[in-house]
């Protein structure tokens, strides 16, 4: 309670030096939040073209009705495939007609039908990498009746490069403004510090323990961490509601994301005026 009274004390008795420590850390921690949020996004985008692969398996035109039931049942049992829809000359010439309407007078006037029969085999979640679409179509392409097995090779490969580049760009990114966030508020609270030498002198003349002078310093910085974390919060969710009004529909990070930052906040302002208050007792 003591350590509690005091750090409520030291916002009280200097709150533009604690309002300014608090404005830095949630400036630093806001540009963490900006680059959160596009990384979320940037991630939603990646998957929703990931749910997108799939594996197009054509047949022969003379190919026989229990060949094609062979087929589909071998592939449906493939650890990798969720389901194998059949697709027949009939239905691909009606989905040519619907998706493609600049080629429609071109399909309607053709007596015979030039598209092939074929087999749309969709992969499980976790399955849609290079390895796993390369497997099914080998796999389908092993049948004498299949014309061909085709998935987009040089797509999805350039797909999981992307997401790639994208984790490990987040990754380092992430680290480098977590970085500069935590020297950020080293800063900040070292100032706060410097500004009550004397009382720390005062008290290490009558006896006081460094774990005794250091608790309130520690809660002060923690305190001041949660602002500035609950700052950024504010100022990432206007720039997100920002975006999505007069830009282009983003979405918003999941609550646990937001819990982590508040709690990073926190913890980096405890953590640094840890350091601060530690250097400044030695030199006493």
């Amino acid at each position: 309670m003591y350590a509690f009274r005091e750090a409520v004390a030291a916002f009280k008795r200097a709150p533009v030096l604690t309002g300014l420590s608090s404005t830095m850390v949630g400036l630093a921690l806001f540009v963490v939040g900006l680059f959160s949020l596009a990384t979320y996004n940037l991630q939603l985008a990646l998957s929703a073209i990931e749910e997108r692969v799939e594996v197009v398996v054509y047949l022969r035109d003379d190919v026989r009705q229990s060949e094609i039931d062979l087929l589909l049942t071998e592939l449906s049992n493939l650890e990798e495939v969720r389901q194998v829809m059949y697709i027949s000359k009939r239905e691909a010439l009606e989905r040519a007609r619907t998706e493609l309407p600049e080629f429609g007078e071109l399909f309607m006037s053709s007596e015979v039908n030039p598209l092939p029969q074929s087999l749309e085999v969709e992969l499980r979640p976790g399955s849609r990498n290079p390895e796993a679409v390369e497997k099914v179509a080998f796999a389908a392409e092993g049948y004498p009746f299949v014309e061909d097995a085709q998935y987009g090779e040089e797509w999805v490969n350039r797909l999981f490069a992307l997401r790639r580049i994208g984790a490990a760009s987040a990754g380092v990114l992430g680290i480098a403004f977590a970085l500069v966030a935590a020297l950020i508020i080293g800063t900040a609270l070292r100032i706060a510090i410097f500004a009550r030498r004397d009382e720390i002198y005062i008290m290490r003349l009558v006896g006081a323990k460094n774990s005794f002078i250091r608790r309130p310093f520690l809660l002060e910085g923690a305190m001041a961490g949660l602002a500035g974390g609950l700052l950024a919060w504010g100022l990432t969710y206007a720039t997100y509601r920002g975006v999505y009004a007069y830009l282009f529909e983003v979405a918003w990070v999941p609550g646990r994301w937001v819990a982590a930052g508040l709690l990073a906040g926190t913890a980096f302002g405890a953590f640094a005026s840890a350091l601060a208050i530690r250097r400044h007792l030695r030199e006493i």
